[in-house]
């Protein structure tokens, strides 16, 4: 304690997102907090994203989940995929800033805990190898341990395997996406014994159409998942 005191004198703690000093590790200043749009209230039981009304008791989802069938049960996103929280999360996916996984996990856990039973297997989006060696590290990973070390939960890094290089979602329409990425994950056979039977909590660092969490969801079910649901760090939003 002494030394962590001694520590935080000599390299007080700093915001997150900016040079201002704050009052803990791994925390917004208070002008950049205003600036992080935090999903609560009321949200689609399906992807998360914030729904206009009071919460009823009961479940509801959003336009886009009522039209488009989702292979999942259920959803959460921790932040709208704007302002403060879009620069975190290309910080954390292309800055190397992998230090923002932590604060991160504290965000999916307070959003995920409608969907965690004590038998859930948390597991990440993968990337395919070839962009895993570029970029060395896979972000969806790194929220997916550390959120399985805040719930105290198992987590299998390697559940699914990106079996070809998708090219990037950015720029297609919904029909696109969900093309682009038809049948490109299989679960892993060394693995696959470990969700029999039990549920799936997917993790990912953004969702638009969901088109990628889809194929992922299909593939664990296939191999007999009980249940998938998902949670996401940001949830792209019509009005973003």
């Amino acid at each position: 304690m002494r030394m962590q005191a001694a520590v935080q004198l000599v390299y007080p703690p700093q915001c997150l997102t900016c040079d201002a000093l704050v009052t803990t590790d791994f925390g917004l200043c208070a002008a950049c907090w205003r600036e992080t749009p935090f999903v609560s209230g009321l949200v689609c039981d399906c992807c998360g994203v914030p729904l206009p009304g009071e919460e009823t008791g009961g479940p509801v989802q959003c336009d886009d989940c009522l039209a488009v069938a989702r292979p999942w049960s259920r959803g959460r996103a921790a932040l709208l995929y704007w302002d403060n929280a879009r620069k975190m999360v290309m910080a954390l996916k292309h800055g190397d800033r992998v230090d923002l996984a932590r604060p991160a996990a504290g965000w999916l856990h307070r959003a995920a805990r409608p969907l965690l039973a004590p038998d859930t297997l948390i597991a990440p989006v993968p990337l395919h190898w070839t962009r895993l060696i570029r970029r060395r590290y896979n972000q969806s990973a790194l929220l997916a341990a550390a959120l399985g070390r805040l719930a105290d939960l198992p987590h299998c890094p390697d559940l699914l395997i990106r079996r070809r290089n998708t090219r990037s979602q950015e720029g297609r329409d919904r029909s696109a996406r969900f093309v682009n990425v038809h049948e490109a994950f299989r679960v892993n056979r060394k693995r696959d014994w470990m969700m029999q039977g039990r549920p799936v909590l997917l993790v990912d660092d953004v969702m638009t159409s969901g088109a990628t969490l889809a194929a992922c969801a299909e593939a664990c079910l296939a191999e007999g998942a009980a249940r998938v649901d998902v949670i996401v760090l940001c949830r792209v939003a019509k009005d973003a």
